[in-house]
């Protein structure tokens, strides 16, 4: 069971008053959206509901290394921030340079690391930060609308990113990127958050255990 939440300094600077309003967030998402949508799996920002339990198996007692595909405006990137354990990092990949900045901009917090790039040089980004291997990655990139041969790579590149009994936490609303997951990971699980606008998967992947299996 993962252990509650760090409550520290960080979760204030992670906050801070300058991190913009939900409607200007929701404009540069939308206006992302409109230039990239195959990159940007919807229109609509993910809700707390669907943060919380995406984010649940985290051990965030343990965990010293997170990764993050898409931060987008930091949906996730702040309740991760808020949760870490003060001497954990957080790597966030975009390939949207807007996305980038804005995240520079609005988050300060030592913690965090931007990059701009591909999830696919995962191990790189990893390298350059000082470690080794993630605790876990997370990501909500659409798989099933990228280019052909990416979605694998991004998958066998995360594998090989993950420690042992590090976990591959992915939001999406479709399954296809199941088939990308099962000749890499012993363990999937999957169930389906409704309280989502559209309702969206909550898929768990490991490489070292079984999980339960949920449609």
């Amino acid at each position: 069971m993962a252990s509650l939440p760090f409550k520290d300094k960080h979760k204030k600077s992670s906050r801070r008053a300058g991190s913009g309003s939900f409607l200007t967030q929701w404009r540069i998402f939308f206006r992302q959206f409109l230039k990239h949508p195959g990159m940007i799996g919807s229109v609509i920002p993910s809700s707390r509901t669907l943060v919380d339990a995406v984010l649940a198996p985290v051990d965030w007692e343990r965990a010293r290394l997170i990764v993050e595909y898409g931060p987008g405006v930091g949906t996730f990137t702040r309740p991760i921030l808020e949760r870490m354990h003060p001497d954990a990092t957080l790597i966030a990949i975009d390939l949207n340079l807007d996305f980038v900045a804005w995240l520079d901009a609005q988050i300060d917090d030592p913690r965090l690391r931007v990059v701009h790039g591909s999830a696919v040089d995962v191990r790189r980004f990893i390298r350059e930060a000082g470690h080794q291997q993630a605790d876990y990655v997370l990501s909500g990139l659409p798989f099933s609308t990228l280019p052909d041969g990416v979605g694998a790579s991004i998958c066998a590149e995360t594998r090989a990113a993950l420690r042992p009994g590090g976990e591959f936490l992915i939001y999406q609303y479709s399954r296809y990127v199941l088939r990308l997951l099962t000749p890499l990971f012993g363990g999937i699980s999957e169930r389906l958050e409704w309280r989502n606008i559209p309702p969206c998967r909550v898929i768990r992947a490991t490489g070292d255990q079984a999980l339960t299996r949920a449609a």
